[in-house]
This record gives structure tokens, sequence and C-alpha cells, in this order.
């Protein structure tokens, strides 16, 4: 166990760290306008943008949740990188053309058009809430991996908060500097950074196992750590079925509702750049994500047959996120654990900060500030970046309350903020639907899932306990999306009859 900081590990970081800030102070001098902080004016190549959005697949909720859930369980939840290709035929034959088609910056838009303002609020406070508590967790998790670097196991409370903190800052001031563009170019050397990462992972457990690839192969097998099971269609308990239709109702809505993914790719310079960068995005995830379910089977299987090499103070049970971290910085050499560190930042530094001031000065200050001028737009989106990296860094402190397995925790956010937004947009697009139908199947489908989330959370009272939801978390967003979808339809056919005795 190392007893000092290692200085080369540091230093590393820390070149990463001041090189991220300097890409976004570079475009600094090119954002003289609000549409060149938002899009770019439209220029950005395909490829570039396609490795960014890779990148915002692969966060540390990847990096660090996907191994500790396949050591602690097994491959179920790689099911999600498995249906990626359906998500990019859906993604490219419907939804890409929907938005490039008009000079719409904003995802929900066209929610306003098609039902009313109060579709458009709903559309974007979703939005909002959903990547202040993904960027919360994607920090939580950083700081629980370099924590470990500079103090040990045994960190003080107080260096996660710091980590946090730190890392929120620098993701606002890259933001803030450079705009749209500094999100996708600094988006392209963390792909690079990240995907070598967990290459450097691999090849040294391979090579200091005992008994090398066939013994790490044994283990995990004997121990059912590669399955992708179970396969019965029980909403009850995590299934292979239940998560590839969950991650269909994902895939989706990170296509289709998400201000991230759309505001890069309608900042493409042609619509075959768009379409180019969404393939890269998903082909280059694919492979990528269900490596990290393979580090987690290869970790159970490295201190399975060294059993000795993981203290005591460590509980993988409770928190087996915690033990990739403990891997890179005790058994890699010094230097490589930088490199490895870094590629955490990296998967960690993909900031959706743009996306959200951008849907604070179009979707609200805009509405009041109709006339407003290059100059006081710019103001409103620098301001609002700083306030919403704020807010994304006090959810991740509040994270840093909780135990378990992260993946776990983000399935419940997600379902909780995302499951209905996607029904709403759904319903918009393959029915006729009006607005107070839509207005009854959103609210039937947040019903519903504030009931599954809530009712399985200490807040719920006692005294209710016989109406606690038996579903799965990854339950949710399928039965939102198809609740909204339904009761709107269905709501939209009564809507639509005629009045007794009236004429036909």
């Amino acid at each position: 166990m190392r007893e000092s900081v290692p200085v080369l590990d540091i230093a590393v970081l820390a070149t990463y760290l001041i090189g991220i800030i300097g890409v976004g102070m570079w475009f600094a001098r090119r954002n003289t306008s609000a549409d060149q902080f938002i899009t770019a004016d439209r220029t950005l190549p395909g490829w570039a943008i396609g490795m960014s959005m890779f990148g915002s697949y692969i966060s540390s909720i990847s990096f660090l949740a996907s191994p500790g859930k396949a050591f602690a369980d097994n491959w179920c939840a790689a099911g999600f990188a498995l249906i990626t290709p359906l998500g990019l035929l859906i993604a490219t034959a419907w939804f890409l053309p929907f938005f490039r088609k008009g000079r719409i910056v904003s995802a929900y838009d066209h929610l306003e058009h098609r039902f009313g303002p109060w579709a458009r609020l709903y559309g974007v406070g979703c939005y909002l809430l959903l990547q202040m508590g993904r960027m919360g967790t994607i920090m939580f998790l950083l700081s629980k991996a370099v924590a470990p670097l500079i103090a040990g196991v045994d960190a003080p409370a107080w260096l996660p908060v710091t980590i946090i903190i730190t890392t929120g800052l620098v993701m606002t001031a890259y933001t803030l500097f450079g705009g749209i563009q500094a999100v996708v170019w600094t988006g392209v050397v963390q792909s690079v950074v990240l995907v070598a990462g967990p290459i450097i992972c691999i090849t040294v457990l391979v090579a200091t196992i005992p008994g090398g690839m066939p013994a790490l192969m044994r283990v995990a097998l004997e121990h059912n750590k590669i399955s992708l099971g179970p396969y019965d269609l029980s909403p009850y308990h995590q299934t292979l079925w239940l998560v590839v239709g969950s991650a269909i109702v994902e895939h989706m809505r990170n296509w289709g509702v998400d201000q991230s993914y759309i505001q890069r790719y309608i900042s493409a310079r042609s619509d075959a750049d768009a379409r180019r960068s969404i393939w890269i995005a998903g082909l280059m995830y694919m492979p990528v994500g269900i490596f990290f379910y393979f580090m987690g089977s290869a970790l159970f299987s490295f201190y399975h047959l060294q059993p000795n090499l993981l203290p005591a103070a460590l509980d993988v049970v409770k928190d087996p996120d915690a033990v990739f971290p403990y891997f890179i910085t005790h058994q890699l050499p010094v230097g490589l654990s930088g490199l490895v560190i870094a590629a955490i930042f990296a998967a960690s530094m993909d900031t959706n900060l743009n996306s959200m001031a951008t849907l604070t000065l179009t979707d609200f200050y805009r509405r009041v500030r109709p006339n407003a001028g290059d100059k006081e737009q710019l103001k409103v989106l620098h301001v609002s970046t700083g306030l919403w990296g704020l807010a994304c860094i006090g959810f991740g402190l509040i994270m840093t309350l909780k135990v378990g397995a992260t993946v776990d925790f983000s399935w419940k956010v997600a379902g909780l903020l995302g499951g209905g937004l996607l029904g709403l947009f759904l319903l918009g697009l393959m029915t006729k639907a009006g607005s107070k139908a839509a207005a009854g199947g959103v609210i039937a489908g947040v019903v519903l899932i504030l009931w599954m989330t809530l009712s399985k959370m200490p807040i719920w009272p006692a005294a209710w306990s016989g109406t606690v939801s038996p579903f799965h978390d990854l339950f949710i967003p399928i039965a939102g999306t198809v609740t909204v979808l339904g009761v709107g339809w269905l709501l939209g056919l009564v809507d639509r009859r005629p009045a007794a005795g009236a004429a036909v």
C-alpha cells in the first residue's frame, strides 16, 4: 500500500486538467455571438461530434460503476450496450431528420407548438433536473477513484468533497469559456484517453493474475460473472430483457429528447455529418461499454485468487464501485495509475452545462426578452453556465451520503426524471392527441413514476408498507413512457368524440 502521494501520478492529472481548461480558453475568442456559443454556427465535423457523444455515453458511471456491477453480479446490465444498434437506427431514421429540418435549437420547442407552453416547461424542467443528477453522480464517482490515489483507503471525508468541488469548477470553467466547440473538441481528446485507460488495466490484470487469462476466465465462469441472465420476462427483478427494454427507452430518450445530444448533432455542418456522428458514437460505445463489464469480471477473478490483496477496510459487498479504483491505485505501477486516473477524469469531464445554459436562454430568457442582443445573450449563457455548474456540484456532494452500487442509483434518477418525457414526445409524433389529453397522460405517468420510485425510499410512511412498488427500478422508465403514451392516446380518442346529438 502506498505511504505517500505519488507525485508522478498527480503531475499527470494536473497536466490533463490544465490542458482541458486551455482548450476552453482557446475557443473563447471565437464565441462572439450566442449562436456561436450554442451551435458553432453549425460548422462542426461529424467525426468530432461523434467522438464527443461517445464520451458522453462512457461517463464515469460506465467507467467505475459498470465494473462494480459485474464484480458484484454479472453482465446482465450489459444488455444496454448490446441493443445500441437499434437505437442508432431509430435516431438516424426518425429523430435526426426531425430536428435537423429547422433552425430551432431547443429540443423542446416543438412540444410547445404541439401541446402548449406547459409541455415545453415540463420537458425543460425534466431535462435540467436529470442532467444535474447525472453530472453530480459522475463527479461523485470520480471522487471515489481519486481520493484513494491521494490518501489511501482511509481517505478523510473532506477529500472527496474537495475533489467534487474542484472537478465541478474545472468543468464549469472550460464550458463557460469555450461553449459547444470546447465541449466537442475536449470530448475528442477525452475519448482517446478514456479508451487507453481500461486497455492498460486489463493488460496488467492478465499479466499479474496467477494463471493468466485461462485462470481469469475459469474463475469468472465458475462464479457466474459473465452470464447475461436471468432471462425471464419478470418486471420484478433485473433480467436481460428488462435491461434491453429499459435500454431501448434510454437510447430513444438520448437521441430524441436529450438536449445535449441533439444540440451536438444539429451543430454538424451537414445532414451526412450528423448521421455519421451518431453512428460513430454508437459503434464506438458498444464494444467499449461491454469491455467495462469484462473488467469487473476480471477484477473478481484477480481478487478471488489473491484475496490478501484486498484490505479488510474495503467492504466490497456494500461498495462494489470501490474495487476498480482500489486496483488502479494499488496494483498499477506509479505513472500508469496516473494515466488511468486521467482516463477516469476524461470520462467524467464530459459536461452538459452548455446545453443546460442553452435551454435557460432559449426556453426562459428569450421569452421574457425576445429582442435581447448578442452581448446580453452571451452574458446570460455565461452566468447560467456558472449557476448550473454550482448546482451540479451540490448534487455531487449529496451523493457522498449514499452507499451501494451507483449504477442502480443512476437508474432510479433516470427513471424518476426522464420516464415520462419520451412518452410525451412520442405522443406528439404518433397520435393526434390534444393538449388536455397530453396533460392527462403526463399526470398519469408522473404519478405512477413517483409511486414506483418513492415507495422504495425511507421517506415512505411505515403505515403504507403494503403499497410499496414490487417493480424493479429498470421498469420505471418503461412504465412511465407507456403510461404517458397510452393514457394520452386514449384521452385523445375521447376528446375527439362528438357530443351526444351533434352532427358527425
